[in-house]
């Protein structure tokens, strides 16, 4: 819905008889209130009023009173609750009692960011690429880590037994507006990957967000548990969440290489907020995933991979799903715009010769990511000392 007016049409029109308002908070935890439809005007002018007392990353903040505000371009239908009237969803913008924006709303920060990205002359989409695993739950119905298949990398039924739902997945995220273009099964035992399409950023945030919800919702309809946690499993491959840049063809390429030079010299800030649990630490350097910071045309697995067949796209590999999306999307942008600011040169790529010893690394643990990041001045100027004192 591109307007309030349509938005409140499709309310009468489709027998809405919920509305879910879907916030997340500073870690990325969604968080909702479920309001009837006649109060919704009143939501879309002056919001609703929530106590953020029992929200750890929003009650830091002084005064226990937010309001949320939806966004109608965000309504999606639930398929799931939707038997007997529509039950619909709006992701939320949060504000304070006096109408400014939430300091610690991410999404508002992503917003603020592709506002400067603009203004910059400065265009592009991203897509994501998330890992999960599929457990089953036991007898009653407690999630364990048995996987549902040992199935290997892109295996077809019945060795891989998530196609099923894999396939219901991605029927429904096309049913709710999103965009999922491939599905497949990973390397570990039980382990999946859905690929989205390119969007918008603050679009791929949106969709992120969403993807994770509707698959916990349909793996634990279905008897398994889905589990995007960073290592799941000590002797299995980790999940990651690979962010997809891609730029116009008319972009300039010098600027699209100052854009990746700037990603890689603040990456170890950033890591802390792309990489948010101790578990996290566990992933790097093990099977494929990334811990040296580096680039290449030529190894997939490294930090970054520029597609060589089309360098105006390059991929991110060392974030994980526990991240926050619309924070660390935010973080990237604004590392690569201060590439482009610096003018710096992109170094030369990882080649079969080089030594590893002598390139710098990704932090080891979680407590080194804290240190880069609260010690950083780069980070210390666009992100709230208090707001990374809350990931420590």
């Amino acid at each position: 819905m591109d307007t309030i007016d349509e938005l409140l049409s499709f309310l009468e029109e489709e027998d809405v008889r919920f509305i879910r308002l879907t916030f997340y908070d500073m870690y990325g935890v969604q968080k909702n209130i479920s309001i009837l439809p006649d109060l919704l005007p009143r939501a879309l002018q002056e919001g609703i009023a929530i106590d953020t007392f029992a929200i750890p990353s929003l009650s830091a903040r002084s005064g226990n009173t937010l309001y949320l505000k939806p966004d109608p371009k965000t309504m999606s239908v639930l398929p799931w609750r939707s038997n007997e009237g529509n039950v619909i969803s709006l992701i939320c913008s949060i504000y304070e009692a006096d109408g400014s924006p939430c300091a610690y709303d991410g999404r508002r920060m992503l917003q603020e960011t592709l506002k400067e990205a603009v203004q910059s002359d400065l265009f592009l989409n991203l897509s994501t690429q998330f890992e999960f695993y599929l457990f089953l739950q036991d007898e009653m119905g407690n999630d364990t880590h048995r996987p549902l298949d040992y199935a290997s990398f892109m295996d077809v039924a019945p060795e891989d037994k998530g196609e099923n739902i894999r396939r219901d997945i991605c029927l429904t995220l096309s049913e709710m507006g999103l965009q999922p273009q491939a599905s497949y099964h990973q390397a570990g035992f039980g382990q999946n990957e859905i690929d989205f399409h390119s969007s918008s950023p603050l679009q791929a945030a949106d969709e992120a967000m969403i993807f994770k919800w509707v698959v916990k919702i349909l793996a634990n309809a279905n008897g398994l548990f889905a589990d995007f946690s960073p290592k799941p499993l000590e002797n299995g491959p980790g999940n990651g969440m690979h962010i997809k840049f891609s730029f116009s063809k008319h972009e300039n390429r010098k600027k699209i290489e100052s854009f990746i030079a700037g990603v890689l010299q603040h990456i170890r800030a950033m890591t802390l907020f792309l990489n948010p649990i101790n578990a996290s630490y566990a992933r790097f350097g093990k099977e494929k995933a990334p811990d040296h910071i580096t680039w290449s045309y030529e190894f997939p697995y490294e930090l970054i991979h520029i597609d060589p067949k089309n360098k105006h796209i390059f991929e991110l590999r060392s974030p994980d799903p526990q991240c926050n999306p619309y924070l660390c999307f935010s973080l990237l942008i604004k590392a690569g715009m201060d590439g482009i600011a610096q003018d710096l040169v992109l170094e030369r790529p990882l080649g079969a010769s080089c030594d590893l010893g002598t390139i710098q690394r990704l932090p080891k643990n979680k407590e080194e990511a804290f240190v880069c990041a609260i010690n950083d001045q780069w980070l210390l100027s666009i992100v709230p000392r208090e707001l990374i004192e809350l990931y420590r």
